[in-house]
């Protein structure tokens, strides 16, 4: 997957430096191991998603991490002041949490709060409602019938070399740089 953005679009957020990594290194490893694993698998044609939802081991880990990471990177764009979302997401952010700031208070929170290594994410169930989950390693919210919209990673390797061991801080500066299009148009 191709950045839809430059290395260092997303600075000061996130560094020239950690998207090399990041982006240009750990996704890398997932989609090279993936590719060794899925000849002669029964996945060999499968979507990411199918993969995701039927696969054990190291292939649903590659797998994973491969579409974790597409809906990560391809969700961001340039720091705005004051962003946030407009319209039906807005109305339901607003309808299922309150209002903007409680979402994502609650939402970084979450992030904040995840032990060890994973995802937080925003997803929407059958009906439209939002939820707040927490997923660990390569899990994702299609693996329990949601629709993910929006994440964050909480992977040492997504903030380290900006933040150091300051998860929350990462998680608070993210905001800045969610393309709300995009989780719009997820969401719809």
């Amino acid at each position: 997957m191709a950045l839809p953005y430059a290395t260092d679009a997303l600075e000061p957020v996130i560094s020239r430096e950690t998207i090399g990594f990041h982006h240009g290194k750990h996704l890398a490893a997932y989609v090279n191991n993936l590719n060794a694993l899925l000849p002669g698998s029964l996945f060999e044609e499968a979507t990411l998603e199918d993969i995701v939802c039927k696969a054990s081991g190291g292939i649903l880990n590659n797998a994973g991490q491969i579409l974790n990471h597409e809906l990560y990177f391809g969700q961001f764009c340039a720091p705005k002041a004051d962003n946030a979302p407009t319209g039906k997401l807005a109305d339901a952010i607003a309808r299922d949490f309150g209002s903007f700031e409680a979402f994502k208070e609650a939402f970084t929170k979450s992030g904040a709060t995840l032990f060890g290594s994973g995802w937080v994410w925003l997803s929407a169930d059958k009906d439209g409602k939002l939820v707040i989950s927490q997923e660990t390693n390569a899990a994702n919210p299609v693996q329990k019938g949601l629709k993910p919209l929006l994440t964050f990673d909480v992977w040492e390797h997504a903030y380290y070399l900006d933040y150091q061991n300051r998860r929350p801080d990462h998680l608070a500066a993210l905001w800045q740089i969610v393309d709300w299009s995009v989780i719009d148009k997820r969401y719809k």
